[in-house]
């Protein structure tokens, strides 16, 4: 059974950083690509980032030039760098995982607050 466990949010004034981490266990290296998705208040679900097990990313235009995912295939962990943070960014943030089969998991999240 794959579990994902986010860690890392916080709360940061404007122009802050955070870094989130998200560990995956029971996947092994069956893993087609892992994501960062957010939610705020009264919002749908948004895509952040995403990486293939190739090392290939995607962002949202909200976060380009500020955020970067990256992936430790070796750790089954996957990282979200956050720079210049905006009470925009303010959501629960949320990893997923798509394995072979395109079965989808997810992670419980975790709250990042920017403040002005």
């Amino acid at each position: 059974q794959v579990q994902l466990v986010e860690s890392g949010g916080g709360s940061v004034q404007a122009g802050g950083s955070l870094r989130l981490s998200c560990a995956a266990s029971g996947s092994g290296s069956n893993v087609i690509s892992m994501a960062w998705h957010r939610q705020a208040p009264g919002k749908q679900r948004e895509l952040v980032a995403d990486v293939t097990a190739g090392g290939i990313t995607n962002y949202a235009e909200a976060v380009k030039g500020r955020f970067t995912v990256s992936r430790d295939n070796a750790k089954n962990m996957m990282y979200l760098e956050m720079n210049s943070l905006e009470p925009e960014d303010t959501a629960v943030y949320r990893c997923n995982l798509v394995d072979y089969r395109y079965r989808v998991y997810w992670g419980q999240g975790t709250q990042v607050t920017v403040s002005s």
